[in-house]
């Protein structure tokens, strides 16, 4: 991603110096992907700072946490005030909170930028998400402005997000709706090939005729490609691959923050588990010859059953994307954070790995509700999960009744109708904890804010232990 970017802004017009600790790769790519260009090699930090015009940028394209640190500390010496480090790289944002009240100390800029679209997207146009000292956007904001992917007639995937984490932050939770979007995708393939016992290529059809309607994203474009792919031997070569998913950590840094939060992003957290169970593939081997299920066979109209599993994906789709905004919400609040919900749509619209047609639909829900506290709220949404709610009520009933697992479509089923409940069963849960450990309760007839203990049994005390915080 690094050198394509440096490829990229050499596109624009920008002159880049290219630094690597190993230096030969910097010779390398000097005299081969960077040929012809205007990239100048540097062989040292002191060489790379020295050829750079002020206030100087550096851009760090290096794994998350203590090489980022290290790096820092290596660069601070040659810097000035008022020079720019960027950390464009996928850190945790509360590193980046740090790290920004840290360089600033020293008297320069910090930005931690998230940077989306891997490596296709970085050569051609990334979504960036930039955050950190906001006096450093003015002499980045030309350059990843013009190097971002472009939507709606030329309006860039890129704007400034908010100070210190906040565009770590986005894109971390970015990354989270990305292993629920993948997920779900996942689980409707499953469905079409273990129920309905679809071949590669019927599926390689479905997926090119849903990327035309409401579905249409860079995800669903990629799953129609891989399912359409051959192997030497003329195989479908998804079939040939190890059921077993890895992940890098950002899923779990969105599951963890959102425990922190008190927000209840239930489908990311399935997507996540859902990979942790598929890698252990050793256990699941032994356990499925002794551990019985009925057989997975879907019959019925297989076409009348796709549409059902297409309905099902978007309705799903619309409760990640719910939970993610849900999320960033909470997060603004707690770090004071003045995040332009619609503006992050825009800056997903186009590049990312979840871009999208969708998010133009979010974009316009926040353009006409700037306060909007929930996109199942808006109309559009509200309408679209009328339109699905049948067909996904009976894809996750009927992978219920066949043993086929809908993690990610059953939690967003379940959110969705414990979201819409006026009175879920929680009273009881509190009168349980009040029980055995005097944690206190509210009443529906007295005032919020009121808490209350009762002395259950006769041989307790009256005096509570400590209220409950949600």
């Amino acid at each position: 991603m690094g050198q394509n970017l440096i490829l990229n802004m050499n596109d624009h017009g920008f002159t880049v110096a290219a630094y690597n600790r190993t230096v030969s790769k910097v010779d390398d790519f000097l005299n081969n992907e960077a040929k012809g260009t205007n990239v100048v090699g540097a062989h040292s930090i002191e060489e790379m700072v020295a050829l750079l015009k002020k206030p100087r940028r550096v851009m760090l394209m290096v794994k998350a946490g203590k090489p980022v640190d290290e790096f820092i500390e290596q660069v601070i010496p040659h810097l000035e005030a008022g020079d720019i480090i960027i950390d464009g790289g996928n850190s945790l944002f509360e590193d980046t909170i740090r790290r920004t009240q840290y360089v600033e100390s020293k008297g320069l800029l910090y930005i931690g930028t998230g940077v989306s679209g891997g490596e296709e997207g970085a050569r051609r146009g990334p979504s960036i998400m930039p955050g950190g000292s906001p006096a450093a956007w003015p002499h980045v904001k030309d350059i990843f402005q013009k190097v971002s992917a472009k939507v709606d007639d030329g309006v860039p995937c890129c704007d400034w997000v908010g100070e210190n984490g906040a565009g770590h932050y986005v894109k971390m939770v970015h990354n989270g709706i990305e292993y629920g979007d993948m997920q779900l995708i996942c689980e409707a393939y499953n469905l079409m090939k273990t129920g309905l016992g679809m071949s590669a290529d019927q599926m390689h059809q479905v997926f090119a005729e849903w990327n035309q309607g409401e579905l249409d994203s860079y995800l669903i474009e990629i799953t129609r490609d891989i399912l359409g792919f051959k192997d030497a031997d003329g195989q479908p070569l998804v079939e040939k691959i190890l059921d077993t998913a890895g992940q890098k950590g950002t899923g779990k840094w969105t599951v963890i923050s959102s425990q922190d939060l008190g927000i209840p992003i239930t489908l990311i957290a399935e997507a996540v588990y859902a990979r942790c169970i598929s890698a252990l593939k050793d256990d699941r081997v032994a356990a499925a010859k002794k551990l019985k299920g009925p057989k997975p066979t879907i019959k019925g109209d297989q076409k009348a059953l796709i549409e059902d599993i297409r309905r099902a994906l978007y309705a799903s789709k619309i409760v990640s994307y719910t939970q993610g905004y849900m999320l960033m919400r909470a997060a603004a609040k707690e770090h004071k954070w003045n995040l332009n919900y619609g503006g992050i749509a825009l800056m997903w619209r186009g590049g990312c790995i979840i871009r999208s047609v969708f998010l133009g639909k979010i974009k316009e829900a926040f353009d006409k509700e700037p306060q909007l506290s929930n996109l199942l709220l808006a109309p559009f949404f509200r309408k679209a999960i009328k339109d699905s709610q049948r067909s996904w009520r009976k894809v996750v009933a009927l992978a219920a009744r066949k043993g086929i697992p809908v993690p990610a479509f059953s939690t967003a089923l379940a959110f969705y109708d414990s979201y819409r409940s006026e009175r879920l069963p929680a009273n009881l849960l509190q009168a349980q904890r009040d029980y055995f450990g005097a944690h206190s309760y509210e009443r529906v007839d007295q005032p919020r804010g009121q808490f209350f203990h009762t002395n259950w049994t006769g041989k307790g005390g009256t005096t509570a232990s400590s209220t409950y915080t949600v």
